[in-house]
């Protein structure tokens, strides 16, 4: 199960976009919860004007049996005090489903890091200690860095570490619970800022390619992915010509 969190700039969201589009996802349901502000529009991944004014809302699930694949894109916030809800019901639906792992794609503010943080790549994983006995030597091989515990008090007592997301929304939540509940979860982010996440996005879906290779490619690069025909309403002319 691949799935983004509603944390800084969408970049989750934006990269869950990506993956759907190129991959040409087939919609197989909704997922119902009370937990979203609710909304409805048209299809974001029209490619003609026969499925153009399709509808979607706010939790939609996507699936590719080919790759083994399920994809949840969430598109509206959530409502004030519904994380934790919402976190229990996607959790039971991944154990009732038997899903072998699920990835979540999230970003957290750039502005936060600590000095450690800022060396190096702006990415960053998670993984929970199931899932680390299966996949903690493939990202040792990839030459990954893990998302660092940062200091509980800074300045007062910096040998207490804390694990810390700001602008992440549900992802800690999702983490911890999963950890507690022996739910195999990795976590892929991105530090950035808001403004035009379409760069993070693109570094983000390549850093999830590196690992799933959903994708077949020598390198990773923008232009291999497919960019949904709802960007260009979104967007407007932020999106170079190149990209439509």
């Amino acid at each position: 199960l691949l799935q983004p969190a509603v944390s800084v700039g969408n970049v989750g969201q934006l990269a869950i976009d990506l993956v759907i589009s190129t991959l040409d996802m087939t919609k197989v349901g909704y997922f119902y919860t009370d937990c979203l502000v609710p909304m409805v529009g048209n299809n974001p991944y029209a490619t003609a004007e026969e499925n153009s004014m399709e509808l979607s809302i706010n939790a939609e699930v996507y699936s590719l049996p080919s790759k083994k694949l399920v994809v949840l894109q969430i598109r509206s916030p959530f409502i004030k005090n519904k994380y934790r809800p919402f976190c229990q019901t996607l959790l039971s639906w991944v154990k009732s489903s038997k899903c072998a792992r699920v990835v979540v794609l999230s970003s957290s503010h750039a502005y936060q890091r600590d000095d450690e943080q800022l060396l190096g790549t702006p990415l960053r994983y998670l993984l929970t200690p199931d899932l680390e006995k299966a996949v903690g030597g493939v990202m040792q091989e990839l030459k990954w860095k893990e998302m660092e515990k940062v200091a509980a008090y800074p300045g007062i007592n910096d040998t207490e570490k804390v694990l810390h997301i700001p602008g992440g929304g549900i992802t800690k939540l999702l983490f911890t619970e999963s950890s507690s509940k022996g739910i195999p979860m990795a976590v892929l982010l991105k530090f950035c800022s808001e403004g035009d996440n379409i760069p993070d996005a693109f570094a983000l879906v390549n850093y999830l390619n590196e690992w799933l290779q959903l994708i077949k490619s020598e390198v990773n690069t923008s232009s291999q992915w497919k960019i949904p025909s709802s960007w260009r309403l979104l967007f407007g002319n932020g999106l170079p010509p190149a990209l439509f």
